[in-house]
């Protein structure tokens, strides 16, 4: 080996290494400053219009409480002339949101793409680790190119010890996912176990297979727009829970929906001032006569929880039930609601796996779940029995059995069969239920009712629509009203509309100190 050959090589060697130390403290100081400056800055170009990973989580936290962990760490080497940049492409740290700890990684897309390699994985999974620890909620910005593919299997190891973090988190410490850029394969499923997604609308795509490979593999050609993008996502497959405009309004996203959750599941959910009550008598209007005309669910809601405000999951996503996060006499609550502006307030599968979810979050952090009801019952047809309406709608059965935090309910208008059984009902383990006096509880509506009761009657009458309008008006007067079940003892009151917020609250009051043991088990096996 040449002289020349061997200066070359110790050269790039002292290259890696970084700056050499000297002796004297201030020269220590001016080395570490240096290494700093070398680590937070952008070792490549990013994609134009977008934030920095740091600019990112200054967004998200609270201004100056950021500290950074992992700063000097550095890639693996893949051969002795390997770029090896600061960070390995993931920024990781903690720091405060609203004064409340939490932890945070920041995928860089200026360094190798964001894509994942082993030391990049390790800080990730790192800092997971802590934030199990210390019992507070972990927020992932992801923009990242997936796995690292100069680095081989070991990247494809460090994702799946994501997930296996993932796991060990879920119903520990909220977990919330921001997709700012491109989520593909292996790094789409750990969003999919986290408990929020929130995605940015034009800018994020999370996808297992990009569209070259699908042109490639199937012949079918698609954009990552209609793959996988935040419209898609929020409001065709459900991946995701919110869409944002742009970043700012992703991470205002976030900071909103921590504020209504626990650091973990043995912490209370925060408590704030409670407000004025809302003018409640608008709701002894809001149900209209004709039982089949719509109206908006949500404004039943807004006149019950505090300020009016709701902050809605899967927005997009199955229409016909509304899943909300709000505060009640200043406490969170989960709200659990049929739209009947969309298929009547049906439940279908969507619906059900949508609200399953929902439930199953809130009783794993411990927030009282709040139901209104006005349901038709499960939707029926071909399409929905060979999609396994059965099974799949049977988890909103098993999420509401399941859930031990105080239920209260509110049936305003149609409880009709296994809608009736699902939305809360006491034989579910609701707590407290009430029911407006428009509230019809029966197996089936009055139309069908008669028509199966009575089709012999009715197909000798000689006035067959006479005899059905009176049998019908016989069957609402008997069991199309809430009294049945008032007399049951499944409906704890039957209350007048302007009085709901009054009533509820004080449901939630009493049940604070709730306690239901369930049994000894490693887990269920709810059905999916």
């Amino acid at each position: 080996m040449t002289l020349e050959a061997t200066t070359s090589r110790e050269s790039r060697i002292a290259g890696q290494r970084g700056p050499q130390v000297p002796d004297g403290t201030a020269d220590r100081i001016t080395v570490l400053e240096s290494r700093r400056a070398q680590a937070v800055a952008e070792v490549g170009p990013r994609r134009r219009g977008e934030f920095g990973a740091r600019e990112r989580i200054d967004l998200l936290l609270d201004a100056g409480s950021f500290t950074e962990t992992g700063l000097f760490v550095r890639a693996r080497p893949a051969g002795d002339d390997a770029r090896r940049p600061y960070g390995d492409g993931v920024v990781t740290g903690y720091g405060t949101v609203d004064s409340r700890p939490v932890c945070v990684f920041a995928q860089d897309s200026s360094v190798f793409g964001g894509s994942m390699g082993e030391a990049f994985g390790e800080k990730t999974v790192a800092l997971m680790d802590l934030a199990l620890k210390t019992g507070c909620p972990v927020v992932g910005l992801n923009d990242g190119g997936g796995a690292r593919i100069q680095e081989g299997v070991t990247s494809l190891a460090l994702y799946a010890e994501l997930v296996r973090r993932n796991v060990r988190a879920s119903g520990v410490i909220p977990q919330i996912s921001v997709v700012l850029g491109p989520c593909a394969g292996g790094a789409a499923y750990s969003p999919a176990i986290t408990d929020f997604t929130v995605m940015v609308d034009g800018a994020s795509h999370m996808f297992v297979t990009g569209p070259d490979v699908i042109e490639a593999v199937t012949g079918e050609c698609t954009s990552a727009e209609e793959l996988g993008g935040a419209r898609t996502s929020n409001s065709v497959n459900g991946n995701a829970h919110f869409l944002a405009a742009d970043e700012v309004e992703a991470l205002d996203t976030v900071r909103d929906l921590l504020s209504y959750l626990p650091a973990n599941n043995l912490d209370r959910p925060p408590q704030y001032a409670p407000t004025a009550e809302p003018a409640g008598a608008r709701l002894d209007d809001i149900v209209p006569d004709r039982l089949g005309q719509a109206y908006d669910m949500r404004d039943v809601l807004r006149a019950v929880v505090d300020d009016g405000e709701l902050l809605e999951v899967q927005e997009l996503f199955a229409k016909n039930i509304i899943c909300a996060l709000a505060l009640v006499d200043g406490s969170s609550v989960g709200v659990v609601a049929n739209q009947p502006l969309h298929a009547a307030g049906v439940l279908d599968i969507d619906a059900s796996e949508k609200a399953a979810r929902f439930v199953r979050f809130c009783d794993a952090f411990g927030i009282p779940l709040l139901t209104f009801a006005d349901v038709p019952g499960y939707l029926s047809g071909v399409r929905q029995e060979q999609a396994g309406i059965i099974r799949r709608g049977a988890k909103l059965l098993y999420a509401y059995a399941e859930a031990t935090v105080p239920k209260v309910t509110v049936v305003v208008r149609k409880a009709y069969g296994g809608g009736y059984a699902v939305m809360g009902s006491k034989h579910l383990g609701a707590d407290i239920n009430l029911a407006w006096p428009t509230a019809r509880i029966a197996v089936m509506g009055a139309e069908g009712a008669v028509g199966i009761l009575h089709r012999r009657e009715l197909a000798s009458a000689d006035d067959p629509e006479a005899l059905r309008a009176r049998l019908v008006a016989t069957y609402e007067s008997t069991h199309g009203t809430p009294y049945l079940a008032a007399e049951r003892g499944y409906v704890d009151a039957v209350i007048a509309p302007r009085d709901t917020r009054a009533h509820v609250c004080r449901a939630l009051r009493a049940l604070r100190g709730k306690r239901a043991p369930m049994p000894e088990r490693r887990h269920g096996n709810i059905p999916l």
